[in-house]
Order: C-alpha cells, then structure tokens, then sequence
C-alpha cells in the first residue's frame, strides 16, 4: 500500500461506551479510516496517542476530571496532533478550537441522519489529517484584555461609510477569523462573515466575537442592513447573499442549495457581492479546504475589489486560500495576524 493509500488512523476520546461504540463502528465503516483504539479520559488518550501513533483523534469536549479544552492545552505543545472535537451544543467547543482544535462536528441529536452525521465527520477527519495544528492559548474571556484598536474615523480615498467587507473561511477559521477581527476597530465598515459551520453554532460564534472583538458582532437575519460597525455572520444551513436597494445594502438569509458544497458559501456571498455591489467592497478568504470563495473572489477583483488571501505558513488547511491564489483572485497573501493591519492600511490609503 503507497502512502496516499495508507488509512487515516483515528483514536476516539469518550468517557460514554455508548457513544465510543456508536463512533467506532461508524468511522470503521469508511475504507479510507482505521480506528486504532480509543481512550475513556485524558489519562487514558495521553498513554495511548504514545503508543499506537494516531493520525488524528476524535475528542469529547466534556469528560470527568480533565476535560477536553485543558487536554489539547497540555497535549498540544508536545504532541501537535490533529483533533476533531464530536460535541453537542455547547459554547465550550469554541474554547476547545482556541486551545488547538482542527474542527468539530455536532453530536448527533436526532434532527440529522446517521449518514449524514458520519459522512460530515469522515470529511473532517480526511481534512485534519492533512493540518497543520497551531497549539494556542484560550483566548481572552472579555474585551477588557484585548488592546482596542485605534478608530478609523474618516478617510480621504476609500469612503468608509459606503464600504462592504466580505470575509469567508472554513477548517480553522474560527480562530483565524477571530485573530483578524479583534484587530479592527469599532468604526469598521460593514462586515459580512460565512464560516463553515454546524448548524446551531453560528449564532454562538457571532455572540464569542462580539465579547472579544470592538466592533458589534452578531448571528445575521433576513434583511439585515450593512452598516458601519456591524458585522453580520451567515446563519448555518442559509445562503447569504448581498442585496443593494439603492444606496443601502442588505443581507438575504434564505434557504438553497449548497453553492461549492456548502450552505452557507462563500462563493454565494462574493458572487453576490460582485453583481449587487456598488460602492468599495473588499473580499477576505481564509484557511480552509477545498475552493468555496476562490471564484467568487475572483469576480470581486474583476469588479474592482481589493482581495486579500491567507498566506500558506499561517493556515490550518492552504485550501481556499490556495485556489484563489493560483487563479489570480487575490491582491495581496498576509499570515492571519497581519490582514488586519493590512486591511486599516488599505482602508486608510487606498492602497
């Protein structure tokens, strides 16, 4: 067997039998997956992650005695593993992807199938097993500890009040996103986010940003306005797409079908903003697998937007990023923590 054919080796965290059972049989029937074992605690996953070498590990966030975020702080420096978090909905998850979590999925909850439940976690899996892990510290539980960046107020090149900023990222973007975001300031034109995510958790990532970050940051509705110093996250399972009604902008929030394998898309929203959009506009692509965004991206570039990918070193997954480069749909490459400044300066000078 050639190395591309090797299976992915998985270890399963979980202190419930009823639940390690459910997902080795499950994940076992996929031909590409091997579950090489599992582990009921940290105590257990620490000996075992030595011993039998997964590739990645599968990880519930809430377990007795050590849980599952100060695992990941401990193991993580040591041992950069890939992990996919399998928990129900909680805002703790987020906690867990701060400390160096890939991804997650939702644990099953009787409003989704089996297969589909499977089929999304084999995908994270086969994701995770090409990441490149960054270990980190939780981040900051309130605004108060994270220095607020200066105002923009006024500029004399790029009409501030009448700009639009688009951003989309997937597999380890909420933390990517969230390094960028906590770098504006609360003046910031309108901000339209899609992150790749389980249906429930949208609204919860919306209400962490808006704790950690200075502008105001919240789940989008149907027929929401864009405005200054609001930015406005994708409700999972809907498409969002730009809409001009003269010289205001809103965001529709409706059902669809998946547009680049996802509902929401970032393609959906960019292509959206290409048509629809007006006045200055600049377009964000983050870590992720796959092309959601990159030809979207590219149509706001054509229709004059200034387009910034993540650069390879800083990303968790060179997917999105990656195709939109290689298609020429972006301006300029910066790592996560410098689009932001990046990002001021353009907004400031133009340039």
């Amino acid at each position: 067997m050639t190395p591309l054919q090797r299976k992915i080796r998985v270890l399963v965290v979980d202190d419930s039998a009823v639940a390690r059972t459910f997902l080795i049989q499950g994940l076992s029937s996929f031909p590409n997956i091997e579950v090489v074992g599992y582990a009921i605690n940290a105590l257990d996953a620490n000996a075992k992650i030595l011993r039998l070498k997964p590739d990645v590990m599968t990880l519930d966030v809430e377990m007795p005695g050590t849980n599952g975020i100060d695992f990941l702080s401990q193991l993580l420096p040591a041992h950069p593993l890939p992990v996919i978090l399998v928990s129900s909905l909680n805002l703790r998850v987020f906690d867990a992807l701060a400390a160096g979590a890939v991804d997650f999925v939702r644990k099953p909850d009787g409003t989704e199938s089996r297969q589909s439940f499977f089929r999304a976690l084999s995908q994270k899996i086969t994701v995770a097993s090409c990441a490149k892990v960054h270990p980190r510290r939780p981040a900051a539980a309130h605004p108060s500890a994270v220095l607020p960046p200066s105002a923009l107020g006024q500029s004399n090149i790029v009409d501030l009040d009448h700009t639009i900023i688009g951003l989309g990222a997937s597999t380890g973007g909420t933390e990517a996103t969230l390094e960028v975001m906590k770098r504006l300031p609360a003046d910031i034109p309108g901000m339209v986010i899609v992150q790749h995510m389980p249906k429930g958790f949208t609204a919860m990532y919306a209400q962490r940003l808006n704790k950690l970050c200075a502008m105001e940051v919240r789940e989008a509705k149907n027929g929401d306005e864009i405005r200054r110093g609001l930015a406005l996250v994708a409700p999972a399972d809907l498409q969002a797409r730009v809409v001009r009604m003269g010289s205001r902008y809103t965001l529709a929030c409706q059902p669809g079908d998946k547009v680049s394998g996802h509902r929401p898309s970032v393609d959906a929203l960019f292509h959206s903003m290409a048509a629809q959009v007006k006045c200055h506009m600049v377009g964000i692509i983050m870590t992720g697998m796959g092309r959601d965004g990159a030809s979207g991206l590219l149509e706001m570039r054509k229709a004059g937007a200034y387009t910034i990918g993540q650069d390879k070193e800083s990303c968790v997954v060179y997917g999105m990023p990656g195709v939109a480069q290689d298609i020429g749909a972006v301006t300029i490459q910066a790592s996560c923590t410098n689009i932001a400044a990046i990002l001021m300066q353009h907004l400031k000078t133009g340039k």
